[in-house]
């Protein structure tokens, strides 16, 4: 056997795993990621740590991801952490807080249809939202902060409307999402953080909470369109957290103007 007749099957094969590596690859998820910072205003009371309200600025970051995989079903995952400063009426104190918000979800899709000059796309679904944090006051000294933690089954909704203008992509995107049932800590009316952790008192400190004892909503509407080969996305962003449990009132209203850069990926698999 001379080497050309020896080196023929191993370049026959070389020149065979393009193509059979190509017959292979097959598209099986899309995953649209949205970086956003958000800046507004934001309304609190914790009468835990006092009767008044304070209003301030919130800085919030948010990671907004949607996984598809060429079915019906799609997962959301979002990452939410929020800074906020904020002061009373008097301007005499101040409050300062953060948060850390985890929302997962599974939607289906409901259908398309055409309207106008684009499509309409409906989700319905719900998951999991759970939030962790802390509030701090400045001026307290038996009561000097409150902490935050809570998990909720969360019923949500999404609408989006994707369209074309003058050959460029556009897309109107609104989500909406309220708690259905959850179970959050908090002290009860009088107890301080001594007895509870220190003393091991527990005064019906895990709540189960409800629509009615912790009505909470969160809207996002946003705008996406492509300016030189970069998509953006800018909105506004609506989350009205609150509760009423173990005699104390809680809320966290905030108000915010987001503006992000949307970043498509396509994950293809190679079948063996």
């Amino acid at each position: 056997m001379n080497l050309k007749t020896s080196l023929l099957p191993a370049l026959c094969l070389l020149l065979s795993v393009p193509a059979v590596a190509q017959d292979t690859l097959r598209s099986h998820k899309v995953i649209t990621n949205v970086q956003m910072l958000g800046i507004g205003t934001v309304n609190v009371l914790d009468t835990y740590l006092s009767p008044e309200e304070y209003r301030g600025t919130e800085l919030r970051y948010v990671s907004h991801s949607v996984r598809e995989n060429g079915s019906r079903l799609s997962r959301e995952l979002v990452h939410q952490a929020q800074l906020l400063s904020v002061h009373n009426r008097k301007d005499n104190n101040n409050e300062l807080g953060g948060f850390y918000n985890f929302q997962y979800s599974w939607h289906y899709a409901l259908g398309g249809w055409e309207l106008g000059k684009g499509e309409l796309c409906l989700k319905a679904g719900g998951g999991i939202d759970t939030r962790l944090g802390f509030l701090y006051n400045t001026r307290n000294s038996n009561n000097p902060a409150q902490a935050y933690g809570q998990v909720n089954v969360a019923p949500d909704a999404v609408a989006a409307y994707r369209f074309h203008l003058w050959n460029c992509p556009f897309q109107l995107r609104y989500e909406l999402q309220a708690p259905l049932l959850g179970l959050m800590f908090s002290p009860n009316y009088g107890q301080s953080y001594y007895e509870i952790f220190t003393r091991g008192n527990y005064d019906h400190n895990l709540v189960v909470t409800t629509p009615v004892s912790a009505p909470s909503l969160r809207q996002l509407l946003t705008f996406d369109f492509t300016l030189r080969h970069t998509t953006l996305r800018i909105g506004y962003l609506g989350d009205y957290q609150q509760a009423k449990v173990n005699g104390l009132r809680q809320h966290v209203w905030s108000s915010l103007v987001v503006l992000g850069i949307v970043r498509k990926f396509s994950i293809n698999k190679i079948i063996p």
